[in-house]
């Protein structure tokens, strides 16, 4: 029995996993801890637009912490 495999690989960008999920849509995790941002899930879209978003967010993460 078990889970079938899944032909995808996952992606390596920036410190986090970026896993593709069935329904086209990403799920982004921290590789390790402490995590600079927790993890999330994107609607359906490309690789790229994953990129963007996470290098928006780690983005904004940092404009706080100068902010603060």
């Amino acid at each position: 029995m078990g889970f079938p495999m899944s032909q995808q690989a996952v992606v390596r960008y920036r410190g986090f996993l970026l896993l593709p999920q069935t329904n086209q849509s990403w799920l982004v995790r921290p590789e390790r801890s402490p995590m600079r941002l927790l993890p999330f899930r994107t609607p359906s879209c490309s690789l790229a637009d994953v990129k963007a978003l996470l290098d928006w967010k780690l983005s904004e993460q940092t404009t706080t912490i100068h902010a603060a």
